[in-house]
C-alpha cells in the first residue's frame, strides 16, 4: 500500500515489512532468524517482481540482529526476562537505537542496491535518510497502535 502513493514514491519509501524481523523472539537461533529473514525477503520480492532487492537487506538484518541485542542490553536483562525485543522489554532508549540501527542499516543497503543502476551521491543519502525517517516515526505509530502483550518468563520450569 505504502508503494501506491506517487509523490512520497520518487524519493521517499517507507518500510515496515522488516518490523516482523525486528519482532522475533529473543531465543531464536542465528540459523534460524537468518533464513527467517531471506525467505520474508524473498516472498516480497517474488510479489514486486524485484529479484533478491528485498532478500539481501532482510537477510543481513536478521543476521546482525542477535550482535546488536547483544550490545544493547545485559545477558541478565530482558532478554532472559521477555520473550521478544519492545520498549517494555528493553526500554525506551535501547530499543529506539536498535530500531534505528536496523532500520538505517536496511534502508541504507537497499538503496544502495537500487542507486548502483543510476542517481549521484546526494541522491543515496538523501533517500536513505528521508526513508530511514519516515520508516522509524511509522514504526513507532505501529508499535503504540498495536500494543504487543508482553510474554513474561519465569525461572519456573
Amino acid at each position: 500500500m505504502l508503494f501506491q502513493v506517487d509523490p512520497l514514491h520518487q524519493f521517499i519509501v517507507p518500510y515496515l515489512y522488516f518490523l516482523y524481523i525486528l519482532w522475533l523472539p529473543f531465543n531464536t537461533p542465528r540459523i534460524t532468524l537468518t533464513l527467517i529473514g531471506f525467505l520474508f525477503g524473498l516472498t516480497l520480492d517474488y510479489f514486486t517482481k524485484t529479484p533478491g532487492l528485498h532478500a539481501a537487506p532482510c537477510t543481513l538484518i536478521a543476521y546482525l540482529r542477535p550482535f546488536l541485542v547483544n550490545i544493547l542490553i545485559r545477558q541478565e536483562g530482558a532478554e532472559q526476562n521477555y520473550a521478544s525485543p519492545s520498549i517494555t522489554s528493553m526500554g525506551l532508549a535501547p530499543y529506539a537505537t536498535y530500531v534505528f540501527i536496523l532500520t538505517l542499516i536496511h534502508n541504507g543497503y537497499l538503496v544502495f542496491l537500487e542507486w548502483i543502476e543510476f542517481g549521484t551521491f546526494f541522491y543515496f543519502i538523501g533517500k536513505v535518510l528521508a526513508s530511514t525517517g519516515v520508516s522509524i516515526l511509522l514504526i513507532f505509530v505501529t508499535e503504540i497502535l498495536f500494543f504487543r502483550k508482553e510474554k513474561f518468563r519465569t525461572n519456573t520450569a
